[in-house]
């Protein structure tokens, strides 16, 4: 796109460089190199004052001011209308995107709401992504919203203040499944967990807290979660000198290239509260491992299928892939 602009400006300069040799050999050199660029510029700019080389009786000067004229107006007319309608098409194509964005998100329910876009925003929209979970992003900076969509083209995005209950309405709170609050400011963070918990108590919060001493306030503000970026940095070392193969094994699960398998848990339905383990048929998922059953506060790890029966509101943890995740759950809801 720029380079058009730079052509044109490469043409101007070359108007300017043949009208001042152009006058100087019209006038014989009379003039001082001041003049001849004068002239040549009020001839293109058509300011229209007087003429500083006097080209009376002067046919052949007067033909090629002409010329010089019509080369300068045409490019300037053409550097004019072009900027215009960038600036124009370009306020247009962001006003249609983010119209079209808010009746997206008008139209969402049991998504995520991820408030910011810094770096752990960008993990965490990632990871929806990959694991094919529906979203909506609030971000108040329009350069991190045009950097983002760069990366993540598919995302809707609403621009606002997530800290305004009008811009969270905008996003959808009231229909969504869950928050993220990660802006880099914990009082930010400590307002949209208290914003999101009112206009949504169902909604499950996860909030960023870079103090510690902060933590008590964000659950106090209705953050069901709270994660510490030096806390888990600092576990992730730890367990990168002493367990290495362990987290080489989770980053390699978490960040194949071939197939993206994830710990995941899915919910029982009441259609299938009181049923033997077996009854779920799990068998027909080939790449879904079961790791464990969650009954209540209480945990069974490799769960027999014959002796295990399950209940309304017990989870199930399982190593599977975004895609026989989604099967797996349509296949419990529709039994």
């Amino acid at each position: 796109m720029y380079k058009k602009y730079i052509w044109c400006l490469i043409i101007l300069v070359a108007i300017v460089i043949i009208g001042s040799i152009g006058y100087w050999l019209i006038s014989g050199g009379g003039y001082s190199l001041v003049d001849y660029i004068y002239m040549t510029v009020i001839t293109i700019t058509t300011i229209g004052f007087g003429e500083v080389i006097d080209l009376a009786g002067n046919p052949g000067g007067r033909i090629f001011t002409m010329f010089i004229a019509l080369a300068g107006i045409g490019v300037l007319a053409y550097v004019l209308t072009s900027a215009t309608a960038t600036v124009v098409e370009g306020n247009l194509t962001k006003s249609f995107r983010r119209r079209r964005m808010e009746k997206i998100a008008e139209k969402a329910k049991g998504h995520y709401i991820v408030c910011g876009m810094d770096w752990a925003g960008l993990h965490i929209v990632q990871e929806l992504r990959e694991t094919k979970r529906p979203h909506i992003i609030i971000e108040i900076s329009q350069n991190k919203i045009e950097k983002s969509l760069e990366t993540f083209p598919k995302s809707t995005f609403i621009e606002g203040d997530a800290t305004d209950n009008d811009t969270l309405i905008k996003a959808g709170i009231e229909r969504a499944a869950g928050l993220f609050a990660v802006l880099g400011d914990d009082n930010q963070n400590l307002v949209i967990c208290f914003s999101a918990r009112h206009l949504n108590p169902g909604l499950r919060i996860v909030a960023q807290c870079t103090e510690m001493r902060n933590q008590d306030k964000m659950k106090q503000a209705g953050a069901d979660s709270i994660v510490s970026p030096g806390y888990i940095s600092g576990m992730r070392m730890a367990s990168e000198m002493i367990r290495p193969t362990v987290v080489s094994f989770l980053d390699r699960m978490m960040r194949g290239r071939d197939e993206a398998l994830r710990v995941e848990e899915i919910a029982i339905p009441k259609s299938l509260a009181g049923k033997s383990f077996s009854s779920l048929n799990l068998k027909k998922y080939p790449r879904t491992l079961i790791l464990a059953v969650k009954k209540g506060d209480n945990w069974i790890y490799n769960p027999s299928r014959n002796e295990c029966t399950i209940d309304y509101d017990d989870k199930i943890i399982v190593m599977t892939t975004p895609e026989e995740r989604q099967e797996l759950e349509k296949g419990l809801e529709n039994r």
